[in-house]
């Protein structure tokens, strides 16, 4: 029996962001549009990772990696099509360090937002399928939220963030609504992917939800780092690791895009830092790690997947076939007695 070969590529964009929206907006499109140069379906970008590879097979045949190296390089080998991930609220400084009335004037409304417009023009010129990030305007409801490009420029429709989070410099629940959306999964032209978004990546319940949905990728953009309260606090290993879980929990890819960088806000108490690690990268069907960026450098991380082998080996593990879902009803409190419903 010939073998299918439904061979996708995903990327994941990391970056420092500044405080400025057109510059931010710029600096994604360069490196989404790096990846295209001259016309190239496999592209090695720029990154400081001391790696002088150009191609590394790691593990089992479903997938090949292409690992950074210092220059752009264009490898002779066809691949479908790209993915692309950014970061959370890339279009300016992580504002929930502080609790400012005056950055709430940064939402937009979904329809005719300027930088999903943005991105529906250079997904349609490129081919790509694009997750934006952006700070949702809804009537009096405000959201933290991501709009999924086709490769064609449409889009498909919206996730709202489901879990947010409240502590020292991450205060999103000043600014965000809880998610109404529920988790979803999106058909693009390639291949259905689900999109979540950040805090969300903590809960093994939303990993879940989108690959019974049928998600074949995970998509997570992010915007983790330093914890202002607690220098000795680093979480980088620990959040990695969570998603690895997923990954091979669901035997799914997972690419998690995370920024870089410095970044200080006014707050009321003073000024409040984050220091954000970066450390994106893309986990295989088995939670292995297959791509890695750095904590300082910008990068972008380029993995192949074949989905139908991994959908044979997803099929045959037997994690969905024996699910026990009548079992699984305490998920539905919260103090493992009471339903909330």
């Amino acid at each position: 029996m010939a073998e299918n070969n439904r061979l996708v590529t995903v990327a994941a964009l990391q970056f420092a962001c500044t405080d400025d929206i057109s510059t931010n907006v710029a600096t994604a499109e360069r490196l989404v549009r790096a990846a295209h140069q001259k016309g190239a379906n496999i592209v090695l970008i720029q990154s400081q990772t001391h790696s002088d590879s150009l191609f590394t097979d790691v593990g089992p045949p479903n997938y090949i990696v292409y690992a950074p190296v210092n220059e752009v390089w264009m490898c002779g080998q066809f691949i479908d099509t790209f993915w692309f991930t950014s970061q959370e609220l890339f279009e300016g400084y992580y504002f929930c360090q502080a609790q400012k009335e005056d950055f709430f004037h940064r939402a937009k409304p979904y329809q005719g937002h300027p930088t999903i417009v943005r991105m529906q023009n250079l997904a349609k010129e490129l081919g790509v399928v694009i997750p934006v990030s952006f700070f949702e305007e809804a009537n009096n409801a405000h959201y933290n939220s991501v709009a999924v490009i086709d490769a064609d420029g449409t889009d498909l429709g919206l996730y709202r963030k489901s879990h947010i989070p409240d502590g020292p410099g991450y205060q999103e629940k000043f600014y965000f609504n809880p998610g109404d959306t529920g988790f979803k999964v999106f058909q693009t032209k390639y291949a259905k992917i689900g999109v979540a978004i950040c805090w969300d990546q903590w809960f093994p319940e939303a990993a879940r939800a989108m690959a019974l949905q049928g998600a074949e990728v995970l998509f997570y953009p992010t915007a983790i780092g330093s914890e202002p309260q607690d220098d000795g606090l680093d979480s980088r290993d620990h959040w990695r690791r969570v998603m690895q879980g997923h990954a091979g929990a669901n035997v799914v890819p997972l690419v998690a895009s995370n920024r870089i960088g410095k970044e200080i806000i006014e707050t009321e108490h003073g000024n409040s830092e984050i220091t954000f690690y970066g450390y994106s990268f893309i986990a295989g069907p088995t939670g292995e790690l297959v791509a890695s960026a750095g904590d300082k450098e910008e990068a972008v991380l380029v993995a192949q997947f074949d989905l139908d082998k991994i959908k044979s080996k997803r099929h045959s593990w037997g994690v969905y076939r024996d699910r026990r879902p009548d079992l699984y009803k305490v998920l539905l409190t919260l103090d493992g007695t009471n339903p909330i419903w």
